[in-house]
Protein backbone atom coordinates (compact mmCIF):
# COMPACT_ATOMS: atom_id res chain seq x y z
CA UNK A 1 0.00 0.00 0.00
CA UNK A 2 1.44 3.36 -1.02
CA UNK A 3 1.07 6.09 1.63
CA UNK A 4 4.21 8.21 1.27
CA UNK A 5 4.04 11.66 -0.27
CA UNK A 6 6.79 12.55 -2.75
CA UNK A 7 9.76 13.91 -0.83
CA UNK A 8 12.68 16.04 -1.93
CA UNK A 9 16.20 14.70 -1.86
CA UNK A 10 18.33 15.66 1.13
CA UNK A 11 22.05 15.34 1.91
CA UNK A 12 23.69 12.03 2.74
CA UNK A 13 21.27 9.94 0.69
CA UNK A 14 18.25 10.74 2.84
CA UNK A 15 14.93 12.34 1.92
CA UNK A 16 13.58 15.47 3.60
CA UNK A 17 9.95 16.31 4.33
CA UNK A 18 9.08 19.99 4.89
CA UNK A 19 6.06 18.89 6.92
CA UNK A 20 8.26 16.78 9.19
CA UNK A 21 10.60 19.71 9.73
CA UNK A 22 7.65 21.86 10.84
CA UNK A 23 5.83 19.42 13.07
CA UNK A 24 8.61 17.42 14.75
CA UNK A 25 8.95 19.82 17.68
CA UNK A 26 5.24 20.14 18.52
CA UNK A 27 4.66 16.39 18.19
CA UNK A 28 7.66 15.62 20.36
CA UNK A 29 6.34 17.82 23.17
CA UNK A 30 3.16 15.71 23.32
CA UNK A 31 5.12 12.46 23.12
CA UNK A 32 7.35 13.52 26.01
CA UNK A 33 4.27 14.14 28.13
CA UNK A 34 2.44 10.89 27.39
CA UNK A 35 4.78 8.16 26.14
CA UNK A 36 6.04 5.52 28.57
CA UNK A 37 9.56 5.89 29.88
CA UNK A 38 10.60 2.51 28.51
CA UNK A 39 9.33 -0.11 26.10
CA UNK A 40 8.89 -1.02 22.44
CA UNK A 41 7.48 1.55 20.04
CA UNK A 42 6.36 0.88 16.47
CA UNK A 43 6.09 3.81 14.07
CA UNK A 44 3.70 3.27 11.14
CA UNK A 45 4.24 4.92 7.73
CA UNK A 46 7.47 6.56 8.92
CA UNK A 47 8.10 8.25 5.55
CA UNK A 48 11.45 10.01 5.30
CA UNK A 49 12.62 8.80 8.73
CA UNK A 50 13.22 12.27 10.17
CA UNK A 51 10.62 11.72 12.87
CA UNK A 52 12.10 8.36 13.83
CA UNK A 53 15.57 9.83 14.30
CA UNK A 54 14.31 12.84 16.23
CA UNK A 55 11.92 10.95 18.47
CA UNK A 56 14.31 8.10 19.24
CA UNK A 57 17.02 10.62 20.05
CA UNK A 58 14.80 12.60 22.41
CA UNK A 59 13.28 9.49 24.08
CA UNK A 60 16.30 7.26 24.72
CA UNK A 61 14.44 4.86 27.01
CA UNK A 62 12.21 3.72 24.15
CA UNK A 63 13.16 1.01 21.65
CA UNK A 64 11.94 2.67 18.43
CA UNK A 65 11.15 0.67 15.29
CA UNK A 66 10.09 2.68 12.21
CA UNK A 67 8.24 1.05 9.33
CA UNK A 68 7.00 1.87 5.85
CA UNK A 69 5.73 -0.22 2.92
CA UNK A 70 7.64 1.98 0.48
CA UNK A 71 11.20 0.88 -0.37
CA UNK A 72 12.38 4.44 -1.07
CA UNK A 73 11.10 5.53 2.33
CA UNK A 74 12.88 2.65 4.05
CA UNK A 75 16.14 3.60 2.35
CA UNK A 76 15.73 7.15 3.61
CA UNK A 77 14.88 5.94 7.12
CA UNK A 78 18.09 3.91 7.06
CA UNK A 79 20.07 6.97 5.95
CA UNK A 80 18.69 9.13 8.76
CA UNK A 81 19.26 6.32 11.27
CA UNK A 82 22.84 5.85 10.11
CA UNK A 83 23.52 9.56 10.52
CA UNK A 84 21.91 9.61 13.98
CA UNK A 85 23.70 6.45 15.16
CA UNK A 86 21.27 5.82 18.01
CA UNK A 87 21.37 2.54 19.94
CA UNK A 88 17.57 2.55 20.43
CA UNK A 89 16.63 3.15 16.76
CA UNK A 90 15.99 -0.14 14.93
CA UNK A 91 16.17 -0.87 11.19
CA UNK A 92 12.93 -0.09 9.33
CA UNK A 93 10.34 -2.80 8.76
CA UNK A 94 8.55 -3.33 5.44
CA UNK A 95 5.23 -3.19 7.26
CA UNK A 96 1.92 -2.79 5.45
CA UNK A 97 -1.12 -2.25 7.67
CA UNK A 98 -3.19 -4.13 5.08
CA UNK A 99 -1.04 -7.25 5.40
CA UNK A 100 -1.03 -8.81 8.88
CA UNK A 101 1.80 -11.14 7.83
CA UNK A 102 4.15 -8.11 7.88
CA UNK A 103 3.23 -7.02 11.41
CA UNK A 104 5.76 -7.58 14.22
CA UNK A 105 4.89 -9.60 17.26
CA UNK A 106 3.73 -7.86 20.42
CA UNK A 107 3.48 -6.74 23.04
CA UNK A 108 4.24 -3.13 22.15
CA UNK A 109 4.02 -0.25 24.59
CA UNK A 110 3.15 2.30 21.90
CA UNK A 111 2.25 2.67 18.23
CA UNK A 112 2.80 6.06 16.55
CA UNK A 113 1.28 7.07 13.21
CA UNK A 114 1.84 10.54 11.76
CA UNK A 115 0.02 11.84 8.68
CA UNK A 116 -1.11 8.53 7.23
CA UNK A 117 -4.86 8.32 7.73
CA UNK A 118 -5.77 11.09 5.29
CA UNK A 119 -3.33 9.97 2.55
CA UNK A 120 -4.38 6.33 2.39
CA UNK A 121 -7.61 4.43 1.72
CA UNK A 122 -10.03 3.91 4.60
CA UNK A 123 -9.00 0.26 4.77
CA UNK A 124 -5.59 1.46 5.99
CA UNK A 125 -7.20 3.06 9.05
CA UNK A 126 -9.06 -0.18 9.75
CA UNK A 127 -5.81 -2.11 9.39
CA UNK A 128 -3.96 0.30 11.67
CA UNK A 129 -6.57 -0.14 14.40
CA UNK A 130 -6.51 -3.92 14.03
CA UNK A 131 -2.71 -3.88 14.33
CA UNK A 132 -2.73 -1.64 17.40
CA UNK A 133 -5.53 -3.58 19.02
CA UNK A 134 -3.75 -6.89 18.57
CA UNK A 135 -0.16 -5.84 19.28
CA UNK A 136 -0.40 -3.22 22.05
CA UNK A 137 -0.05 -4.34 25.64
CA UNK A 138 -2.93 -3.54 27.98
CA UNK A 139 -2.66 0.16 28.70
CA UNK A 140 -0.49 0.65 25.61
CA UNK A 141 -0.71 3.91 23.70
CA UNK A 142 -1.74 4.60 20.09
CA UNK A 143 -0.76 8.09 18.93
CA UNK A 144 -2.25 9.63 15.78
CA UNK A 145 -1.34 13.00 14.25
CA UNK A 146 -2.98 14.80 11.36
CA UNK A 147 -5.98 16.86 10.26
CA UNK A 148 -9.52 15.62 10.98
CA UNK A 149 -13.11 16.59 10.45
CA UNK A 150 -15.03 17.15 13.69
CA UNK A 151 -18.79 17.47 14.02
CA UNK A 152 -18.49 20.06 16.79
CA UNK A 153 -15.70 22.15 15.25
CA UNK A 154 -15.93 24.22 12.06
CA UNK A 155 -13.59 22.96 9.36
CA UNK A 156 -10.78 25.45 8.81
CA UNK A 157 -10.65 26.82 5.24
CA UNK A 158 -7.08 25.53 4.85
CA UNK A 159 -8.17 22.02 5.85
CA UNK A 160 -11.15 22.18 3.48
CA UNK A 161 -8.83 23.11 0.62
CA UNK A 162 -6.39 20.39 1.65
CA UNK A 163 -9.20 17.84 1.69
CA UNK A 164 -10.22 18.81 -1.84
CA UNK A 165 -6.64 18.56 -3.09
CA UNK A 166 -6.24 15.11 -1.54
CA UNK A 167 -9.43 13.83 -3.16
CA UNK A 168 -8.32 15.27 -6.49
CA UNK A 169 -5.13 13.21 -6.23
CA UNK A 170 -6.96 10.07 -5.12
CA UNK A 171 -10.71 9.79 -4.43
CA UNK A 172 -9.95 7.25 -1.65
CA UNK A 173 -7.96 9.87 0.29
CA UNK A 174 -9.25 12.77 2.38
CA UNK A 175 -9.75 14.05 5.89
CA UNK A 176 -11.48 11.52 8.14
CA UNK A 177 -14.14 12.16 10.75
CA UNK A 178 -12.65 12.03 14.24
CA UNK A 179 -15.63 10.22 15.75
CA UNK A 180 -15.66 7.62 12.98
CA UNK A 181 -11.95 6.94 13.55
CA UNK A 182 -12.60 6.66 17.29
CA UNK A 183 -15.43 4.20 16.67
CA UNK A 184 -13.20 1.93 14.58
CA UNK A 185 -10.57 2.13 17.31
CA UNK A 186 -13.12 1.27 20.00
CA UNK A 187 -14.13 -1.86 18.10
CA UNK A 188 -10.50 -3.01 18.44
CA UNK A 189 -10.34 -2.31 22.17
CA UNK A 190 -8.79 1.17 21.92
CA UNK A 191 -10.33 4.02 23.90
CA UNK A 192 -9.83 7.65 22.86
CA UNK A 193 -8.45 9.33 25.98
CA UNK A 194 -7.06 12.67 24.80
CA UNK A 195 -7.45 15.20 21.99
CA UNK A 196 -4.63 17.72 21.64
CA UNK A 197 -4.90 20.73 19.33
CA UNK A 198 -1.75 21.22 17.28
CA UNK A 199 -0.40 23.96 14.97
CA UNK A 200 -1.80 24.39 11.46
CA UNK A 201 -5.22 22.93 12.39
CA UNK A 202 -3.91 19.44 13.14
CA UNK A 203 -4.77 17.18 16.06
CA UNK A 204 -3.08 14.53 18.10
CA UNK A 205 -5.44 11.77 19.18
CA UNK A 206 -4.29 9.45 21.95
CA UNK A 207 -5.85 6.03 22.49
CA UNK A 208 -5.26 3.47 25.23
CA UNK A 209 -5.55 -0.30 24.87
CA UNK A 210 -8.16 -1.44 27.38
Amino acid sequence: MQTMNPLAAAPRGALASPAAARNTGPILEVLKAHMPGRGRVLEIAAGSGEHAAAFAGALPGLDWTPSDPNAEARASITAWATAASLPNLRPPLALDVLDAATWPEGPLQAVVCVNMIHISPWAATEGLMALAGSRLATGGLLVLYGPYREADVALAPSNAAFDQSLKARDPAWGLRDRDTVAAVAKAEGLALTRRVEMPANNLMLLFRRV
